[in-house]
């Protein structure tokens, strides 16, 4: 099998704390909150089997997936994968987690909204159980 040559857009960026994430994921951020944008935005990198931990955020989320392919999944839902040219619009204050797949990388953009001065609730990690059975799944 021939290996897919990758041409990257960003920068991996800076390691994400494994405080809010399981695994290799990176951010090289795109835009800052300031007084034009009530949002931040960035390039996220999950290394296979990278994961964030279930959180929310108070006036939603959009991911627009680059390179490669994973899950989002809301809690009490089924998981579902996304790939390269994918978007997914994640609502106000849903409970979620989005990351790689176990066999393959993961980047995509999060445009993520504040209200305030917070963007997001960390809660617990993804286990490996719900990951695996996600993974298994798919």
């Amino acid at each position: 099998m021939e290996e897919e040559k990758k041409t990257t857009i960003f920068p991996k960026g800076d390691q994400l704390s494994s405080e809010w994430f399981t695994g290799e994921a990176f951010l090289f951020p795109l835009v800052t909150k300031d007084k034009n944008n009530e949002f931040s935005a960035g390039a996220v990198t999950f290394e296979m089997g990278a994961r964030t931990n279930w959180h929310t955020h108070p006036r939603g989320q959009v991911l627009i997936v680059i390179e490669g392919s994973g899950f989002y999944q809301e809690k009490g839902k089924s998981a579902r994968a996304i790939k390269k040219g994918d978007v997914v619009n994640i609502p106000e204050n849903v409970e979620h987690w989005h990351g790689a797949s176990a066999k393959t990388s993961m980047t995509h953009i999060a445009i993520t909204n504040f209200e305030e001065d917070t963007q997001v609730t960390w809660l617990k990690p993804v286990t490996d159980e719900e990951f695996n059975e996600v993974t298994n799944q798919k």
